[in-house]
């Protein structure tokens, strides 16, 4: 088995590769403060389930590659693959310093690839990313907060709204202060996919390219979408997996 680390600001996704197949996976929230031991521990009933041969690694969070890192050197396999400078992806990355590009959006890049020439992703995580790839090129995103974070700095710039739970209320004109925040965050961010996918296609001039989304966020967020879209939810550890293979053969 391949382990795939796909580290994010809310959540780390641990998936299992094996014969060109995600086998299984496991979601954990984020913890900047969890040192290599304590990082084994919460994985290790997992480890004992499989045989992992192998690591690769994709990160937007330093301080917990680092912990990782440590942990598969430790316990796994001393070399882990880190999606980075010297790793092979098979995406070009036409921006104007690569080096800026996410780790994660590059692993989006390859895993839509391996389904279309030309794609339109996106990314509905901490952030949503909407990144435009072509022939194996990322040609450039757009990014905004994602739907989290604007429930977070609706609530805490507003002394009379209180915290509440992302569940999408039944009607858009809601008539209770809660119900009245989730349609506002919810369908607002569902228009803001629309609309942004709209002003993609306007200005690649491809009305009718193909609209992949993946993110933790994406299963909530998609099915209210007027844009037909594919929600494939392990798009980013498909892309990881690509890259893995790019390496070892």
């Amino acid at each position: 088995m391949i382990l795939l680390v796909d580290v994010g600001n809310t959540s780390i996704v641990f998936g299992l590769a094996e014969n060109n197949q995600i086998k299984k996976t496991y979601r954990f929230k984020t913890a900047t403060d969890k040192t290599a031991d304590e990082y084994y521990i919460m994985l290790k009933p997992v480890l004992d389930l499989y045989d992992v041969k192998d690591v690769i690694i994709s990160s937007v969070v330093p301080i917990v590659t680092s912990a990782l890192k440590k942990m598969c050197e430790k316990y796994i396999n001393p070399s882990p693959m880190i999606v980075g400078p010297g790793i092979k992806t098979g995406i070009q990355l036409k921006v104007d310093d690569p080096k800026t590009v996410g780790a994660d959006m590059i692993a989006d890049a390859a895993g839509a690839m391996k389904l279309y020439n030309e794609a339109i992703i996106v990314d509905l995580g901490t952030a949503t990313k909407y990144i435009y790839a072509k022939n194996n090129i990322f040609y450039g995103c757009s990014i905004a907060p994602g739907v989290a974070i604007s429930m977070k700095a609706l609530v805490s710039n507003a002394a009379l709204l209180p915290n509440i739970e992302l569940v999408c209320p039944k009607k858009v004109v809601a008539t209770a202060t809660i119900t009245c925040m989730q349609s506002g965050v919810i369908f607002g961010a569902a228009a803001q996919v629309d609309g942004m996918v709209e002003r993609i296609r306007d200005e690649i001039k491809n009305p009718n390219i193909p609209v992949l989304a993946t993110g933790g966020l994406s299963k909530l967020i998609v099915p209210l979408c007027k844009t037909n879209i594919e929600r494939s939810e392990f798009l980013t550890l498909d892309g990881m997996y690509e890259i893995y293979k790019k390496n070892v053969a």
